[in-house]
């Protein structure tokens, strides 16, 4: 099926340079098949002998930052923008500049930040950065520094959507920056060993306090007796614990915001599970990071692809007269709802894994639908990195 996509028709509008456009997709469309990352996996899928391609592989990534078009998926009306962390694994990269050691203390490897915004029930990526302990420690700088570094570099196409991050974003220094710089967040409290410190306007503790089925609501308390926030915690019957946001925004907005965070998580793991992002082997960051962004770009174009099939082959129609709940419906398309199937696989997962037989025609009308959606997507002004 992925054999009759033509990858040029998306990426002449990610790449200014015909040229550059046509290698782009040759690549893109080799990640894909080759569900890798790797220079030497992505070669081999390419026509022709795979050390000449693995050259040119080399050679066009030399010429461009993929991380420029990576930047043009950024969807200027999205409502929010998803920021999450990933740990890569290197056991065997001792030598490698880049890699560190990971949370456990024990395994080498380093972080990828990505920043994403929401598309359909999805995660479309268009930045990220990459770091370590052995960056943080060579550098001089620290992890939380990293963190406000990958958001403040979208500061100006941020504007008011709110950033929406998960456990590991719910600590002072962050917060800080974030409002020093005007930017609006929604993040999940972290619940761990050490219990955040809420203080209210009389500088006396206020403790978190819920049972299950409650919504509790704290307005204007502040995060260590510093940060003024908003909190709101929902302990959901059949949940083995209760959910904590904190937001500078309107507390049931912060809440309804972070719980269409959590549908798309998926999509993270799609870029593991599938294309196997954790694979990735450049010996040198700034390669590493050109690869990551191919790999982001593969994943993003045939995601949506794959959407789009997911829809056409397992939305079930929804005749007149039938009452369908809303979140029954497929987003975007109100005549559809989610049949069995359709909840089990990823878009991704259609493309790259099942054996779905379309006619040339009915795919080339596939394509075409996605391709309209992808121009949209794509013309919206946006800085790039300089």
């Amino acid at each position: 099926m992925k054999k009759f996509i033509n990858l040029l028709e998306f990426t002449q509008y990610l790449f200014d340079s015909v040229d550059l456009a046509k290698k782009a997709a040759i690549i893109l469309k080799a990640i894909l098949d080759a569900e890798s990352p790797r220079l030497s996996a992505i070669a081999q899928k390419m026509l022709g002998k795979s050390e000449a391609n693995y050259k040119e592989i080399q050679r066009f990534l030399a010429k461009v930052n993929p991380k420029d078009a990576l930047m043009r998926l950024f969807q200027a009306d999205a409502p929010f923008v998803i920021g999450d962390v990933t740990e890569i694994p290197r056991p065997g990269a001792r030598k490698t500049q880049y890699v560190g050691t990971l949370k456990d203390g024990k395994t080498k490897g380093f972080w990828v930040l990505v920043l994403a915004t929401p598309f359909r029930g999805r995660a479309i990526p268009f930045s990220f950065i990459t770091y370590s302990s052995r960056t943080i420690a060579e550098q001089g700088e620290s992890r939380n520094l990293n963190h406000f570094r990958a958001f403040r570099e979208i500061k100006e196409i941020l504007g008011e959507k709110p950033l929406v991050l998960d456990r590991e974003f719910s600590y002072l220094e962050l917060l800080g920056n974030m409002v020093a710089e005007g930017m609006n967040f929604v993040i999940r409290l972290n619940q761990g060993s050490h219990q955040p410190t809420f203080l209210d306007r009389d500088a006396q503790r206020v403790e978190l306090s819920i049972s299950p089925g409650e919504i509790v609501i704290h307005n204007n308390i502040f995060y260590k007796g510093v940060v003024c926030v908003n909190v709101i915690g929902i302990w959901k019957k059949g949940f083995n614990e209760p959910l904590w946001v904190m937001s500078n925004l309107e507390a049931e907005e912060g809440l309804e915001i972070y719980l269409a965070r959590m549908k798309i998580e998926e999509s993270f793991r799609d870029l593991k599970n599938l294309l196997h992002l954790d694979k990735v082997m450049n010996k040198k960051q700034a390669n590493m990071e050109k690869m990551v962004a191919m790999v982001m770009l593969a994943y993003s174009i045939g995601s949506l692809i794959g959407e789009e099939i997911r829809d056409q082959i397992y939305g079930k129609v929804i005749q007149d007269g039938e009452e369908e709940p809303d979140e029954e419906r497929i987003e975007g398309k109100p005549k559809l709802r989610k049949s069995r199937k359709w909840k089990l696989y990823s878009g991704l997962f259609i493309l790259l894994k099942q054996k779905i037989h379309l006619s040339a025609a009915r795919l080339r009308q596939i394509v075409k639908v996605v391709l309209e959606s992808f121009i949209t997507l794509v013309q919206h002004p946006v800085r790039t990195y300089v």
